[in-house]
């Protein structure tokens, strides 16, 4: 058997785009043949999956999972290049094992990757790697976050959901208290449909970006200014303005979508009153799928022309 130097090892990625620990396993079950290693990644479909690799991922699906004792849950995103996949079974089992495998401990997206994987793919990412041959799809995860409280309740709320715990907007909010658990999902569960639809950028005032508020403050200003009033008045303007931004960007500052009043701060103290305990919001996610992802407007026509030249 040949020895598997570094330098062969990159000579087989450079021929196929493949990854590397993906050449390192090829030439090793071939002995070190770097011609017969190409054939073996090609039969696995993962020098065809570095093809792929290009093109844009905005579609696919969140997932969410929690642990047994609801104290737990992660959110997860992994993209893939059209809306089909999201009914896709491989597709959705995928998500699905990989939101519970980020549940179960706390990981980083390198060491969720990493993590063995039930099945042929025996990590995320080679499982990644295999769908991508499989399927004929580019995919990529995207992201993942895990919320955890010592105690009380992480609910989970999954908005147009393909599937259980699969969707287009998983929302997971944590809550510390002492009381009773049932209720604390409740209340996090309607807090979390709050969150789908108002789409908060911030906790609380506190944890507002300083860089955001200071050019929305200045804009403001400026929309006062051009009304001529006198400066002491333009600032009360100012600030009743900052009030009303962070109504619009602040969770416990929102009014609840379900009555359209109630401050979200108020509806947990109000459940706090009801439990006889301390009750506080502490963290929330929000994934929505491919938020932020630019995606490529591709005219069908001229790809068919495309394609036909090449005929």
């Amino acid at each position: 058997m040949s020895e598997i130097t570094p330098a062969l090892v990159k000579a087989l990625r450079e021929k196929t785009g493949a990854g590397m620990m993906d050449c390192k396993k090829a030439l090793v079950e071939v002995a070190g043949d770097l011609e017969a290693a190409v054939d073996w990644l090609r039969k696995k479909g993962l020098a065809a999956a570095a093809k792929k690799a290009g093109r844009v991922a905005a579609e696919g699906l969140v997932g969410f999972a929690s642990t047994a004792d609801g104290k737990s849950a992660a959110v997860v995103e992994i993209n893939a290049e059209t809306d089909f996949i999201a009914r896709n079974e491989n597709f959705q089992a995928l998500v699905s094992q990989t939101a519970a495998i980020a549940a179960s401990a706390e990981h980083t997206p390198e060491s969720l990757l990493a993590a063995p994987f039930p099945g042929e793919g025996e990590t995320v990412q080679g499982e990644i790697t295999r769908l991508v041959a499989l399927i004929g799809e580019n995919m990529n995860f995207r992201r993942l976050s895990r919320l955890s409280v010592t105690n009380g309740a992480v609910a989970t709320y999954m908005h147009g959901a393909t599937a259980t715990g699969l969707g287009r907007i998983g929302v997971s909010v944590a809550l510390e208290s002492t009381g009773d658990s049932a209720k604390l999902m409740d209340l996090g569960k309607k807090i979390a449909m709050h969150i789908a639809a108002a789409h908060p950028q911030a906790l609380n005032i506190e944890s507002v970006d300083a860089a955001m508020l200071e050019r929305e403050r200045t804009i403001l200003i400026d929309q006062a200014r051009a009304s001529g009033r006198p400066e002491d008045v333009i600032q009360k303007m100012v600030e009743g303005r900052v009030r009303k931004y962070y109504e619009e960007i602040v969770l416990l500052e929102q009014p609840f979508v379900m009555d359209g009043k109630t401050k979200i701060s108020d509806v947990v103290a109000n459940v706090a009153k009801e439990l006889g305990t301390d009750v506080k919001l502490v963290a929330f996610t929000r994934f929505a799928l491919g938020e932020g992802i630019e995606k490529e407007e591709s005219d069908f026509a001229a790809e068919v022309m495309a394609q036909a030249k090449l005929a």
